[in-house]
């Protein structure tokens, strides 16, 4: 069975946040918003559904999905692409590859101790974030 992702989980490290943004082609103005925020996940497990959020002062974006199921995401107020998306569990890490009008994009999260861990991928960029479990939960 693979290590829980669920929990409220607060960034303590973004790297490389504006190379990945810029390969999505976001404008360097919102580029310059977003490497301010603090983003905050929330993860949840109803099921067999996953329901992920991330939540900043700025824009929330909420994906919903079964495992192995594909699924229709909009990115709406981030880069606002339309794509196919599907998400599978390799050994302890949660992966999804997102089909689109951009290449090679992905991403993986993974619990090591009270962080957890999450790379961006995009058009050969990689973005790293980690967060810690928020233990106000």
């Amino acid at each position: 069975m693979p290590t829980s992702l669920c929990g409220t989980w607060d960034m303590i490290s973004n790297v490389n946040f504006e190379g990945y943004m810029s390969a999505l082609g976001i404008s360097v103005s919102l580029r310059k918003i977003a490497l301010r925020l603090k983003l905050r996940k929330v993860i949840e497990q109803q099921g067999d559904q996953y329901i992920i959020k991330t939540l900043s002062t700025f824009k929330n974006y909420t994906i919903s999905f079964k495992i192995g199921q594909e699924f229709e995401e909009f990115t709406k107020g981030l880069d606002n692409r339309h794509m196919k998306s599907t998400a599978t569990w390799q050994g302890n890490k949660l992966l999804c590859e997102q089909t689109g009008e951009k290449k090679n994009r992905s991403w993986i999260h993974w619990v090591e101790g009270d962080k957890l861990h999450l790379e961006l991928y995009c058009e050969g960029e990689v973005c790293k974030q980690v967060y810690r479990k928020n233990v106000n939960e």
